[in-house]
This record gives C-alpha cells, sequence and structure tokens, in this order.
C-alpha cells in the first residue's frame, strides 16, 4: 500500500448502545454497522476524561488528562504538548479537521514566548495542532450575558446563501423548531423535540460537515493524510431536521436503568450530580421519553451522511488506502441512574463505541470480530502512528497500539484503565467545600471493579461482575475494605507511572545508560579493579 490514510471519525456525546451494531434494537445504523463487519468492534474501550474538552484532549494527544492538564471544557492544552499532528507529521502525513475540538488556545502561553495566534504557528497551537481544515465546535447559543461560541462560524455564511437570513442562523433555524402557533422557540428546551428543526436536512450542521469532508478528500491529492470529521451532533440542543425528528416517536423505547435504592445514603458527590436540574429533568420518565427519539434520529441522520461520506471515498479511489475510525468523546446517562450529561463515571458515559477497519490485507484475518480486552481512548495515537509507518514516541504517549488486535498478532495485557474528572466548575463544588484546585475525581477499572477515588471523600466501588447496571455502590461497604485498599494501591502505581520525562526520548534514555564511569564518575570505588567496565583505564590526574 503505497498511500495511506486515516478517516478519524468523531460523534460528540453518543451513548455505544445507541448503535444497531451494538445492540440498539430502536433504530438502525447500517453504515456504522458496514464498519464493524469489515473490521474490528471494540466493546470495552474506555474514555479517559468524562466531559467533552478533557475526554478531546486525551484523545488528541495519547495522554492521561493528569498529564495534559486540559481538565474541562476550554481549558488549553500546553503549549509543548505534542498532538496527533504532531505525532503524525513525523510519518510524512498532514493532519485536517472537519468539525469540532472543543479545545482552546493557551493565550498566556504564547503572549509569553511572543507567538502571534492569528500566524500559522499559533493557529497551528490553537486547536489542538489541527491548523488545516475547518473548526466549529457548533454551540453557538445566545443567554443573557451573550453568545457561548466564539467568532463566526464558516456554517453561518452557508446558511445565509440558502436563504436562512439572520445574524446568528444556528439559533434562529439550526437549532429552533417553530410550534403549532407560529411561535419561534430554542432547541435547548427538550419540550420542542418532537417538532422539525428549522433548516432542511440538506442544510443541516450533520450535511454540512459531511459536505465539507467530501470536499476536502477531493482536494487532497496523492499525499497521506488523516482527516478528523467531528459532528456537532447527537449533542443537544436536541434538534433535527425532518424527516429526523419523528422517525422513533411511538415506539418501544429501553427503560431507564436505574433503581430507587440508589437515592437512599447516596455518596455526597453523587447526590449533588443527582441534584442538578438536568437530572431532575431527565429523571422523569415522560421527559426523558420525549427527548430521546430526537436523539436517535440525529444518529440516524449521521448513519445516512456517512454512508454518503462512504461512498463519495470509494468513487475517488481511496476507500483501499484509507483506515477508518469511529468512535465518540463520551456518552451521555440519558436517564440512567437519575442523571444527565456526563461527568461521572458509570458505563452510560465512560464506555464508547469503537469501530476500527483496516483496509490492508494483514487485516483480513480480523475482519467482523469482536474484542472484548480492555482498551482506550489514548490507544488511538500510537496505532494511527504505527499504522501509518512511525514509531509511537512511547516517553510521550500513555496508550497502547491496537494494531496487534487488527492483526491478530497479540492482545492487550492491561490491567486497568483510567478516567478523570474534574467538577471544579459545577455550581455544588463550593457547597462540597471544593476548590478549581481539589474538586477531582478518578476512576479505576480492572474489567470486574470499578473503583472512583473522590478527593476529600470516601470513594465509590462498583462491581460489575455481579452488578453489571452499577446500582450498587460499595465504597463504604466494610465487607470490600481489602478490595478498595487494593484497587487504591494500584491507582497509585498507576499515578507514579505517569509519563512526565518527556523530554527525554527512549533512545536519549538508553545512551545515558552506564555512561558514569564511560566519563570517568568513579563515585565510590576503592580501585581500579573494581570499576565494572574491565576496558576503563584509570583516569589520569591532570597536573596542577
Amino acid at each position: 500500500m503505497t498511500q495511506k490514510n486515516i478517516l478519524f471519525i468523531m460523534l460528540d456525546q453518543l451513548r455505544a448502545d445507541a448503535l444497531s451494531c451494538y445492540g440498539n434494537t430502536v433504530l438502525g445504523t447500517p453504515n456504522i454497522d458496514r464498519l464493524a463487519n469489515r473490521g474490528v468492534k471494540f466493546n470495552r474501550c474506555y474514555v479517559q476524561g468524562t466531559s467533552c474538552g478533557n475526554s478531546r484532549a486525551s484523545y488528541y494527544t495519547g495522554r492521561h488528562v493528569r498529564s495534559h492538564g486540559a481538565t474541562w471544557n476550554g481549558w488549553p492544552n500546553r503549549l509543548d504538548e505534542l498532538t496527533l499532528a504532531d505525532h503524525l507529521a513525523a510519518c510524512d502525513m498532514s493532519t485536517y479537521l472537519m468539525g469540532k475540538t472543543h479545545m482552546k488556545p493557551d493565550m498566556a502561553g504564547m503572549n509569553r514566548l511572543g507567538i502571534e495566534p492569528q500566524s500559522e504557528l499559533g493557529r497551528f497551537l490553537s486547536n489542538a495542532g489541527f491548523g488545516q481544515g475547518e473548526h466549529d465546535d457548533g454551540l453557538h447559543t445566545v443567554g443573557v450575558a451573550g453568545g457561548y461560541g466564539t467568532g463566526t462560524p464558516a456554517y453561518f455564511e452557508y446558511l445565509r446563501k440558502h436563504g436562512y437570513a439572520a445574524k446568528n442562523p444556528w439559533v434562529t433555524h439550526a437549532n429552533a423548531m417553530q410550534d403549532e402557533d407560529g411561535i419561534l422557540r430554542n432547541g435547548m428546551f427538550l419540550k420542542y423535540g418532537h417538532l422539525p428543526a428549522r433548516v432542511d436536512k440538506v442544510h443541516s450542521e450533520t450535511a454540512y460537515t459531511t459536505d465539507r469532508a467530501i470536499e476536502m478528500i477531493q482536494h487532497m491529492g496523492p499525499q497521506n493524510w488523516c482527516l478528523h470529521v467531528s459532528y456537532i451532533k447527537p449533542h443537544w440542543p436536541l434538534a433535527a431536521p425532518a424527516p429526523y425528528h419523528q422517525m422513533y416517536r411511538g415506539m418501544d423505547l429501553p427503560q431507564a436503568s436505574k433503581c430507587a435504592s440508589q437515592k437512599t445514603n447516596a455518596h455526597p458527590i453523587y447526590q449533588a450530580f443527582m441534584d442538578l436540574p438536568q437530572s431532575q429533568t431527565y429523571a422523569q420518565d415522560d421527559y426523558r421519553n420525549h427527548a430521546l427519539p430526537t436523539y436517535y434520529g440525529l444518529i440516524k441522520e449521521i448513519d445516512d451522511n456517512l454512508g454518503r461520506l462512504f461512498e463519495s471515498l470509494e468513487q475517488q479511489g481511496q476507500s483501499q488506502h484509507t483506515m477508518i475510525v469511529l468512535t465518540s468523546d463520551h456518552g451521555d446517562f440519558f436517564g440512567d441512574h437519575w442523571l444527565a450529561e456526563k461527568d461521572l463515571f458509570h458505563d452510560a458515559v465512560t464506555r464508547v463505541p469503537l469501530l476500527i477497519m483496516d483496509p490492508s490485507p494483514t487485516a483480513d484475518v480480523s475482519r467482523g470480530i469482536t474484542c472484548d480486552d480492555l482498551v482506550c481512548a489514548i490507544d488511538l495515537v500510537p496505532t494511527f502512528v504505527e499504522w501509518a509507518g512511525g514509531e509511537p514516541q512511547w516517553h510521550w504517549l500513555e496508550g497502547q497500539s491496537l494494531l496487534p488486535i487488527l492483526h491478530q498478532t497479540a492482545i492487550i495485557n492491561r490491567a486497568c484503565v483510567v478516567s478523570e474528572c474534574d467538577y471544579g466548575v459545577m455550581n455544588f463544588a463550593q457547597d462540597l467545600g471544593r476548590s478549581m484546585h481539589n474538586a477531582r475525581m478518578t476512576m479505576l477499572y480492572d474489567g470486574r471493579y470499578k473503583y472512583v477515588h473522590c478527593l476529600g471523600f470516601k470513594p465509590m466501588l462498583f462491581n460489575l461482575q455481579e452488578d453489571p447496571q452499577e446500582f450498587s455502590d460499595l465504597g463504604r461497604d466494610t465487607g470490600y475494605s481489602a478490595i478498595r485498599g487494593q484497587l487504591s494501591e494500584q491507582m497509585l502505581d498507576w499515578s507514579a507511572g505517569l509519563k512526565n520525562r518527556v523530554t527525554v526520548s527512549q533512545e536519549t534514555f538508553g545512551k545515558q545508560l552506564n555512561k558514569a564511569e564511560q566519563v570517568g564518575i568513579l563515585i565510590g570505588y576503592w580501585h581500579q579493579d573494581d570499576v565494572p567496565q574491565a576496558e576503563q583505564l584509570e583516569p589520569e590526574v591532570p597536573p596542577n
């Protein structure tokens, strides 16, 4: 294979069980399922962060949240952090973006180093290394304090060009509805999710993202490329264009996974999340079941558009050169465990879909298989580098390459996966006595026990072998004190083993082994004969 490309697809806030290849019986996702049939479906892939920003920072760096430090939405990577673009540039592969990253520039760092933010280097450093393509995080909302999104995305001008005349057509058309009385309604409110968004399906964010991705591929030519197609949906606002807004209304929906006992003597942090307004809304089955069909509709819309994208890839003769990867930055509670959104560690949030289709003949042995090994979001960067023919920079990277699974040459030997949450920006953090520095939780999952270290509080503990729905918190159960102690030690070992010596490559480190004696540093030796290197000569003592 002379040319090598990577099509790296990410959906935002997609639960694994919302795809038919992962068991959903309500909606069909045949184009996504085709990836599972032609590649490997990973059943136990876990993200390293529970929000959009910190999870994506781990995807883009191949490092844990503790290492890269971008712990929340909009918290930037440090300027010296290597990203996917840096790693693939060493493999002669250009990296492009179409869509969302949820990463922000380290303005303080650029000011300190005298880097102009609008320079080529500044733009590269501002967006997780994606200096080429089109960045659009969506969420161009407007509230009493102004707008949430920054800048004017190209999507605005696209909508105006197609007749959606407005200062902010994202708010008034793409994510708004018109009710039965002709009143304009904000798509942020779940109540109106049964109404169609005020854009034709060919002009939706999903269709636009797909169109632009197809255009980018058409202009890339014979170079090696990685295109990150990062869809904004099915993340809220839950506003779907017709006919996707009503496809799944009136159908039998899966029930929320929750148990009344979870609300009794709940862990203080868990209780605080259950008390959030959005959780109170989704805890009501009528509200949750009104919103879920729209969520499913948005996923179906993405699957249909992926069919267009995959067809275009084949028509352009690129499919035989292109590894296709599909995943999500995190899931969505959607009423499970009496919760909404993300930011805790139940499987509804931290376990995400991961499908990898390697077109090379060496991957033929793995087509259509499922893998139950514990794998991570941070495994993708080293996988991409190895597939592109490079050598992963292991002094930076904290994941493992999945190429041995794709080529059926080995399994992943991983004792545990780790995910982290910084809830310092939550309104309840101060009420819990936490500050911006210590509102932290860390999850360690070894395939059976899921242990959650909660700084300042007792831990949480779930036994997924006996309690796969994660209803029973054993964090304060005296019968599990030994298990908690063992997992706490394992988490300490994980923390101590993170890659913080990133300025020293493995090659450089190897050259320093046994170097001291060779350059005459003979500390504490009695005589020349005691020096391990037999060829070592007694050093000359220069004259005064």
